[in-house]
């Protein structure tokens, strides 16, 4: 085992592939359990989209050796809840239990992982939830707007453009096979990572994990090819009608970079001066606090594997639809055109080395950075670097990394609500 300061957690790769990350905390008598299979929705099979996301509905809905009351009796008699989470690169498990639960619980989540059951009629059941979601989704401005501005920034069937949950003719065709196919096509040992971070001792925290994970033999998933998206070339934007909704949402975004460009952290400087900082940067001032028109405004960055989004997001009404997306053109135009100043780039630089204590608060919160770590092979320490990383940021970086990113004429517009085109 490796340990370093900061946050020192302890690191092993068992022979299989499978990683354990543990870091020991004495707050309470508690401990956070957070397992990350690399198998997110770019593991949808092109012909079933939406198939891990059902998937994840019925991973804990019965085990070879369990059925799915007797896992939910033991979460309950436990007092656990277990969050079952997809994204684009993976599927989490996370729960929070009492120390003295750990063993019991790391055994229960490690057959939920490897050896998921599947029965008919809990697929079923998990089947109308989706597709009962989708409709909601379907009925919501803004996921139809952010959906529908993926879909513009990638485009062609690009994994990242696709709906996570997938649509209802293509959840209701999937099968039980497809399922238990898609499992174990895609899980494996080398695939996942185990953190733990609580009130146990390490060294038998990874003894355990070994008990658990190190004897699981599986083959390595194919590698899926994943591109860059193109680069914009004109200003894209589509309309969605919803007559009946009482407000508009707009979503409006560019492609950046990947998460290990070196230029992460001035963008994620830049976007908190544009859309986060105070009340929502220099957007909240402008459209929220200064002109009131929208119920709410902000931007976030999404770097991954390959080239992310940056998606701002606002609510307005009917009326003030154009005068919005007018107003952020003019924020971005400024922003490309001027730059930040000095002070802007200070107060949002110590706001975000602050805010790290407080975003490592608790068990599970370490825990999901560790995981993020693991997943970007950032390294054990670098919390200890991170501080370091945003001081080394320059004015020059953020501006650079502003004109190169950020261009009106470039960017996909998509608008959800009680708008039609004039």
């Amino acid at each position: 085992m490796k340990a370093v300061s900061g946050l020192s957690p302890t690191r092993t790769v068992f022979d299989n592939g499978a990683v354990f990350i543990g870091k020991q905390t004495r707050t309470t008598p508690a401990v956070a359990i957070s397992l990350a299979m690399r198998a997110g929705s770019i593991c949808d099979p092109p012909d079933n989209i939406g198939a891990t996301w059902l998937l994840s509905r019925v991973i804990d809905r019965g085990t070879l050796r369990r059925s799915a009351g007797e896992i939910a009796d033991e979460l309950d008699r436990r007092g656990i809840s277990v969050a079952i989470t997809v994204t684009r690169h993976v599927m989490s498990l996370t729960c929070t239990c009492l120390s003295e639960d750990f063993d019991a619980v790391l055994s229960l989540l490690g057959e939920m992982v490897m050896q998921p059951s599947l029965p008919a009629d809990e697929i079923a059941l998990r089947k109308g939830e989706v597709i009962t979601a989708i409709r909601q989704d379907e009925d919501n401005p803004a996921v139809r707007a952010t959906e529908a501005l993926m879909a513009l920034l990638y485009p062609d069937g690009h994994p990242y453009g696709r709906r996570t949950k997938g649509s209802r003719e293509a959840v209701e065709s999937l099968t039980r096979d497809r399922l238990l196919r898609l499992h174990s096509e895609r899980f494996a040992p080398c695939e996942l990572s185990t953190v733990v971070v609580g009130d146990v001792d390490m060294s038998r925290a990874s003894d355990l994990a070994a008990g658990v994970f190190g004897r699981w033999s599986a083959p390595r998933p194919a590698a899926i090819a994943l591109s860059s998206p193109a680069a914009a070339t004109s200003r894209r934007r589509v309309i969605i009608p919803m007559m009946n909704k009482a407000q508009a949402d707009i979503a409006y975004g560019f492609t950046t970079i990947r998460r290990r460009d070196p230029d992460f952290e001035p963008l994620r400087l830049m976007n908190n001066i544009l859309g986060q900082y105070a009340l929502g940067g220099r957007l909240g001032d402008s459209i929220r606090e200064r002109q009131g028109m929208a119920y709410y405004v902000s931007s976030s960055v999404d770097p991954n594997v390959v080239e992310g989004p940056l998606v701002i997001r606002a609510g307005v009404s009917r009326a003030n639809v154009d005068r919005a997306v007018a107003s952020i053109d003019e924020e971005l135009t400024r922003l490309a055109d001027q730059g930040v100043s000095e002070k802007e780039l200070d107060d949002s630089r110590t706001y975000l080395i602050g805010s790290m204590p407080r975003a490592l608060e608790t068990n599970a919160s370490i825990a999901t950075f560790l995981q993020t770590s693991q997943f970007f092979e950032l390294g054990l320490d670098y919390d200890l670097r991170l501080p370091g990383l945003l001081r080394a940021v320059t004015l020059d970086q953020v501006n650079l990394i502003a004109r190169r990113l950020i261009d009106p004429a470039r960017a996909a517009l998509a608008i959800a609500g009680p708008y039609g085109e004039a």
